[in-house]
């Protein structure tokens, strides 16, 4: 988990949080949350982190550029159970030519339940990397960019 430690370390360039409510098609039989759903979780926060920039991944992959998850790692501290409401914190944590990295933290309350990093490739419609267009991401093109 050091990768996601070290994002987690740097100062984020936008914050944005949601809540989750935990529903019971996401839970086996003993009523917690399957560990698969927390990824679908982390999704939902950057669309949301995007969207509430005013960019929206509908405009993206209409001009061609599409964003691939290359890399997740997540730690989980506690479970989720059905019908808990979580609240998920979404940090982008930096962005270069081709990549951008996003940190998360999912609380119930005040208890950390898992925290969890990835970074998502920057590709054309034929699957091949290419630049990102900061200037179709809100809040990117102000915020400082790394090294890819």
């Amino acid at each position: 988990m050091t990768r996601a430690r070290d994002i987690l370390s740097a100062e984020p360039l936008q914050v944005h949080e949601i809540e989750v409510r935990v529903r019971y098609p996401e839970c086996d039989p003993m009523g917690v949350a399957h560990h698969a759903v927390f990824p679908i979780w982390f999704e939902i926060g950057r669309t949301e982190m995007l969207r509430a920039s005013g960019g929206n991944y509908r405009d993206l992959e209409a001009a061609g550029v599409f964003l691939a998850v290359v890399r997740l790692e997540v730690r989980y501290h506690s479970p989720a159970r059905y019908d808990d409401v979580l609240r998920l914190v979404t940090e982008l944590r930096s962005w270069g030519p081709v990549k951008v990295e996003h940190a998360y933290r999912l609380y119930r309350g005040d208890e950390l339940l898992a925290e969890a990093g990835t970074t998502l490739a920057c590709l054309d419609r034929d699957g091949r990397a290419g630049p990102l267009p900061t200037e179709m991401v809100p809040g990117m093109s102000r915020a400082r960019a790394v090294d890819a």
